[in-house]
């Protein structure tokens, strides 16, 4: 059996789990519907309460615990044997029946299988959410062809299905409080737990665009995360090797570039975000900021102080 979960913090899911509580009608191989309250507002809270009947249950955490935490509550919860997390902030394409059935084929070939990303072809009406939308064109709207060629690199929980006894010998790190690169953890412990992981072409929308300026907030958070991670882990070649961040800054590095990348970072950062806030950014220029702000928060971990920059 499916236990389906869909961790959510302050957004609408109505739509999508009255969807996905169709199909849970249709397909008899998805045992249950478990939304992951994490600390919601008080109208929010009582729209998902609202939602609960046979198959549908929300489990509650009435102060935000973070991403990781949810999602290791939420699994704890569930019946089936397998687990299909989805984001709060999605949308299916086509019915909810033929996306559920999609995966049933693919249960024995795998015990890790991800659906895939999907953002609308149409950009959005406001150009304050350019920059999210066209990083998730460019760079995260990927063929499973070309995932399955790194498949632990392209591993997301964004659309994910996970055999139980796997998630609950790996789990999340609970450590990772705020947002960013929980996935990258968890796809470097399968990788080094020796599990494959399988893409196949079963997207969601991804429809929750950020404003230019939440986006550039939540990737100093993802960058600040990686940084840590950088730290904790046991094996640093390993994981360097499978993360395309850490390869580009070993190789800065190497060539005492890092601190140089750092010092951009610092005296050009507005004038950067500010190109990044606009109608048309550059993914190029987004790319350059993030490798400079990667190498800042290295120099600030290394001497173990919090630098006031930002």
């Amino acid at each position: 059996m499916i236990s389906i979960l869909i961790p959510v913090n302050n957004y609408d899911i109505v739509a999508l789990v009255h969807s996905m509580r169709d199909g849970l009608e249709k397909v008899q191989e998805y045992c249950e519907i478990l939304i992951g309250d994490d600390g919601s507002s008080p109208d929010f809270r009582n729209k998902y309460l609202q939602l609960e009947r046979a198959g549908v249950k929300v489990i509650v955490s009435k102060k935000n615990i973070g991403r990781a935490a949810i999602r290791n509550k939420l699994a704890l919860e569930a019946r089936g044997d397998h687990l299909l997390f989805i984001d709060a902030d999605t949308m299916i394409q086509g019915t909810a029946e033929a996306y559920l059935l999609k995966w049933l084929p693919m249960i024995n070939t795998s015990r890790v299988i991800c659906g895939g990303t999907w953002y609308s072809e149409t950009a959005p009406g406001d150009p304050d959410k350019i920059l999210r939308w066209k990083y998730g064109r460019k760079i995260e709207q990927r063929k499973a062809s070309e995932r399955n060629k790194h498949p632990h690199s392209g591993f997301s929980t964004f659309n994910v299905l996970i055999e139980k006894s796997v998630f609950a010998k790996l789990r999340f790190n609970e450590e990772l409080k705020q947002y960013g690169h929980e996935d990258t953890l968890l796809g470097y412990q399968l990788k080094k737990a020796g599990i494959d992981v399988l893409h196949i072409d079963n997207p969601l929308i991804h429809e929750g665009i950020e404003s230019n300026r939440e986006y550039i907030n939540k990737t100093k958070l993802g960058i600040e995360n990686l940084s840590h991670l950088y730290d904790i882990v046991t094996d640093k070649r390993s994981f360097s090797s499978a993360v395309r961040m850490l390869r580009i800054y070993n190789r800065l590095y190497d060539f005492r570039l890092t601190r140089i990348l750092a010092g951009i970072y610092i005296h050009y950062r507005d004038k950067m975000e500010i190109r990044l806030d606009s109608a048309n950014p550059s993914l190029i220029l987004f790319g350059f900021y993030k490798v400079c702000l990667f190498c800042t928060f290295r120099e600030i971990h290394k001497r173990k102080q919090i630098i006031p920059i930002f």
